[in-house]
């Protein structure tokens, strides 16, 4: 089983962090945030991770460390359970619809991190969610798990469709990205490192 655990205490928040990418999308997650513990959720089911996230964050301030410091904590424990990432297959890509939205998420587990992040206009929150953290949390995720990362809404009105076709996409490409593929006997790179 390839799993990665992270445990993360700053001043403004404490985060434990497990995943397993061999799971069935069990989920215990508990951020204070609802809109962004369903996110996770959908995230882990699609993606058939077992996923746990505790965090106790500042959310009196706003929401704001708690969901970036989420971001940077899930990316490592992913990266920790990819280990050498020998025989995966490195790259995914799913398009998802959600209702009236369209997602595409692109990713290459490079070890090169990089976000390009295009949702088009969010309303400013859905529920207790400021939907600028969207963006946030997919930079912090993308850096930390050393991943390529592509997200765009094609085209979609309603903000909580938006973000939740996005979190579901990723969930998708990330499986296929991890999966192993038994033609590639070695780490899935010409250079011989990712």
């Amino acid at each position: 089983m390839r799993t990665g655990k992270i445990f993360r205490v700053t001043k403004e928040t404490k985060i434990e962090v497990e995943i397993n990418l061999d799971g069935e999308g069990k989920t215990e997650i508990k951020t204070g945030i609802g809109f962004f513990d369903h996110m996770l959720n959908l995230f882990a089911a699609h993606g058939q991770f077992n996923l746990r996230v505790d965090c106790v964050g500042d959310l009196e301030v706003d929401g704001h460390h708690s969901v970036e410091d989420i971001g940077i904590a899930l990316g490592a424990a992913i990266k920790d359970a990819l280990g050498d990432k020998r025989g995966i297959s490195r790259y995914g890509t799913f398009f998802l619809p959600m209702d009236e939205s369209l997602a595409l998420v692109s990713l290459d587990i490079s070890g090169r991190p990089f976000l390009v992040f295009d949702a088009g206009e969010l309303a400013p929150t859905v529920g207790n969610f400021d939907t600028e953290l969207t963006e946030e949390f997919f930079r912090a995720l993308a850096f930390n798990a050393g991943l390529t990362l592509h997200i765009k809404i094609l085209y979609g009105k309603n903000s909580h469709h938006k973000i939740e076709a996005i979190f579901k996409a990723l969930g998708h490409a990330l499986r296929i990205a991890v999966t192993h593929d038994e033609k590639i006997k070695g780490i899935p790179s010409t250079k011989g490192l990712l």
